[in-house]
């Protein structure tokens, strides 16, 4: 299956952006297809009505992914209680062509326990294009956060065990949705 990940930092190395690329690993591991867009690297200019984006390589490479995608992975910092504006900027420029009959999974980081509210507003925004949510989602915090930056002593690694485990066990539970939801009618 085909994955587009959307990674809505704009910051290098975010917690956030290194999640998705576990994430990309393990699906890759599993044969596969994932692309990774990560809107530090690739922005995309602020979405206003009525403006034509015509050749825009950042908005043309996010449309043509989002569209060609089986299912849809949304990753966020959470700031001040929500997502970034990064990730709802790229968002805006999406429509129900992007989203709708796929499902989507929304992931986010945040530096308290975990970040709720910007799942919530990621998960309103795929009502809204009528994709279909996740009954899961991923959400790292504190401590958790510290598997998935640079320097993470190699002596920690063993103790986020049951972090990987739950993130596998979720990613799972999203491909197998996905797969459904892709299946023909009456397999």
């Amino acid at each position: 299956m085909k994955f587009t990940f959307i990674a809505g930092s704009n910051r290098q190395g975010a917690t956030s952006t290194k999640l998705c690329e576990y994430l990309q690993h393990l699906l890759e591991e599993r044969g596969h297809s994932v692309d990774l867009i990560d809107l530090y690297q690739h922005p995309v200019p602020f979405y206003s009505p009525g403006e034509s984006y015509s050749g825009h390589e950042g908005l043309a490479r996010l449309g043509t992914s989002a569209k060609e995608a089986e299912g849809l992975i949304l990753a966020s910092p959470e700031y001040h209680g929500g997502m970034s504006g990064v990730l709802k900027n790229a968002l805006d420029h999406l429509s129900q062509e992007h989203f709708s009959g796929k499902p989507v999974l929304s992931i986010s980081s945040a530096g308290g326990a975990v970040g709720v509210s910007s799942l919530g507003q990621m998960q309103a925004i795929v009502r809204n294009l009528h994709g279909i949510n996740s009954p899961e989602w991923i959400s790292i915090g504190g401590s958790q956060r510290r598997r998935f930056e640079d320097y993470l002593d190699e002596s920690e690694a063993g103790s986020f065990h049951d972090l990987e485990e739950r993130i596998a066990r979720v990613l799972e539970s999203f491909v197998k949705l996905t797969g459904l939801i892709h299946r023909p009618y009456g397999e």
